[in-house]
């Protein structure tokens, strides 16, 4: 599919309050045969999210210890999480570091996994992953791990106000630019 359709089928899945604020652009070079050119999303004209630019406002992790010591990332802890870290130090360790240990181990796990997210978005093509989207349910979007996949997924217009709403916990294990495309779109509701 050329870039021109591409774009305008994901334009018209827009959200409408979000239509001329967000765009898809892409930069392509007509004598380099190597090379494919560059996809990005602008917000208001700015570019907000490239794939293969570290340099943006949003933050992109080198190691696993930026994201531990990183104050943004909020990591909700339940209480079966506590109990499973009681069950498995037998009750030995005093109640107040449960609540430590517990957040320690998820958000080890939750480094892991943006980590990989990151690579893979490096790695993809916007147009491969954008035609993926346009073939895949708005659901699984939302629930795939692929950076991409959840920005195209949260500005969509098929993305309702409620669902929206109750989706906020969740975001805060995503991603800041899944993280920052959430809040702009909350913001116009």
């Amino acid at each position: 599919m050329s870039w021109s359709k591409l774009k305008q089928q994901l334009e018209s899945f827009l959200s409408p309050a979000l239509v001329g604020r967000v765009e898809y652009r892409a930069t392509s070079y007509r004598y380099s045969s190597n090379k494919s050119g560059d996809c990005y999303i602008a917000v208001d004209k700015k570019n907000v999210f490239n794939m293969s630019d570290t340099t943006s406002s949003i933050r992109w992790y080198q190691t696993e210890q930026e994201i531990k010591s990183d104050p943004e990332v909020q990591i909700p802890i339940s209480n079966e999480e506590i109990e499973g870290v009681r069950t498995n130090t037998q009750g030995t360790v005093p109640e107040d570091r449960l609540v430590v240990i517990a957040r320690s181990r998820k958000i080890t796990v939750l480094a892991k996994e943006l980590l990989s997210a990151q690579t893979s978005l490096s790695k993809s093509n916007f147009v491969v992953t954008a035609n993926k989207f346009l073939s895949t349910s708005i659901e699984d979007s939302l629930e795939s791990n692929d950076i991409l996949l959840n920005v195209l997924a949260l500005v969509d217009r098929r993305l309702g106000k409620k669902r929206i709403l109750n989706m906020a916990e969740k975001i805060k294990i995503k991603h800041p630019i899944v993280q920052y495309f959430y809040e702009l779109r909350r913001s116009t509701l």
